[in-house]
Formats: structure tokens, C-alpha cells, sequence
């Protein structure tokens, strides 16, 4: 038996032995996370989606500006005003899902 089908019985097997305790639950009872957990941890990963984005873009945009600055420096005085408006419209994503999730909350 070659080693790819052997991962597969026992990736399969592990799930089966791991979805068994799931059917053996009560009707109606809620076990485990309820509704208003999950909403936290959905607003958690989606505020690090933001920031992190956030971040990367932001470090795109003042790169961009530092090697304009460089190549040009007469003209670093206009590329510092436009990086500063840029990098405000790219820290209002993750303002405004912070927004989302106090309204959604």
C-alpha cells in the first residue's frame, strides 16, 4: 500500500472517529459555542483581517513615496502631502470595520 492511500484511510478513519460524538448530542440542547460567542469571534478575525491589511498597505504606500522622494526630492514636498491623504483613506478600512462591529454587536 502506497503512503498517499495510507494518509487518506487515516485522515478518513480520524474523521469519522471525530464526527461520532456529534450525532450522540441531545435534540435542543446547545452545546459548545452559542450564538453570541461566535459573533465575537467573527468580529476578533475580522478586525485582524483589517489591521492587517491596513499594514501591508500602508507599508506598500510609504515605500512608494520613500522611493519617490528619492528619485525625485523636489518633489518629496507634494508626495509627503499626497502619501498623508492615502494613508488616511487606507487606516478608514479598518476604522470603519470597527464601526460595522459595534453596530453589528
Amino acid at each position: 500500500m502506497n503512503r498517499k492511500k495510507a494518509w487518506m484511510i487515516l485522515l478518513g478513519s480520524l474523521m469519522l472517529m471525530l464526527a461520532a460524538p456529534v450525532f450522540a448530542q441531545e435534540p435542543g440542547t446547545a452545546a459548545g459555542l452559542g450564538k453570541d460567542a461566535l459573533g465575537v469571534l467573527a468580529a476578533g478575525f475580522s478586525m485582524a483581517f483589517a489591521s492587517a491589511i491596513c499594514g501591508l498597505a500602508q507599508g506598500k504606500a510609504i515605500s512608494a513615496a520613500c522611493e519617490g522622494a528619492a528619485r525625485n526630492p523636489g518633489m518629496a514636498d507634494k508626495l509627503q502631502i499626497m502619501m498623508i491623504i492615502g494613508l488616511a483613506f487606507i487606516e478608514s478600512l479598518a476604522l470603519y470595520t470597527m464601526v460595522i462591529i459595534f453596530v453589528k454587536m
